[in-house]
């Protein structure tokens, strides 16, 4: 898997990928799901090239440039040197082990490009498919948060999941992966 930036014609197919999945936007997001008209700068994923806290990156297949998701680092801290990961997949490149391999590429942006110190992940505590791939790349479960996300009509439980750089396995590769069905 690569990070590239975000091309204009990349938009509408994670739109219609990914953001017109109500629920799947919903549980993603942490915020209700809106529509909004195509093409509107509105979008999530239409990048700002001057935004310096939150980077967003198509994810594309190395072996052809495929688009398969929407990857980004965001709450960028320069002073404490931390960020969160956030990534999303579309449908048709789930459960292929593409997770574990973007966020494997965001650390190695994260911590070696930006010289980050921490790294971050939010999720719901149902997502197995995000928890395996934080967890393969050496990330650990800090806590839940109880109640705390109100998805599509009731609060769900948030897992924090942490990564010091000291603690990050540059080549998560060197572990047994195989698909998983839900990533």
């Amino acid at each position: 898997m690569g990070l590239r930036a975000r091309h204009e014609e990349d938009v509408p197919i994670l739109e219609a990928g990914l953001y017109e999945d109500v629920v799947n936007t919903s549980r993603a997001t942490g915020t209700p799901w809106r529509p909004i008209t195509p093409g509107s700068k509105d979008s999530q994923f239409v990048v700002d090239d001057k935004e310096q806290r939150n980077l967003q990156f198509s994810v594309v297949e190395l072996d052809g440039g495929a688009l398969v998701g929407s990857a980004s680092l965001w709450g960028v801290d320069d002073h404490n040197r931390s960020a969160h990961i956030g990534l999303g997949l579309l449908p048709s490149s789930r459960g292929k082990g593409y997770g574990t391999d973007v966020v494997a590429v965001l650390c190695h942006y994260g911590f070696v490009v930006r010289g980050l110190r921490r790294l971050q992940i939010e999720t719901l505590a149902d997502n197995a498919a995000m928890l395996r791939s934080a967890e393969r790349n050496g990330f650990v479960r800090e806590g839940v948060l109880r109640s705390s996300a109100w998805v599509m009509g009731e609060f769900l439980d948030e897992v924090l999941l942490g990564l010091l750089v000291q603690e990050w396995r540059p080549d998560p590769g060197n572990q047994e992966r195989r698909p998983d069905p839900e990533n």
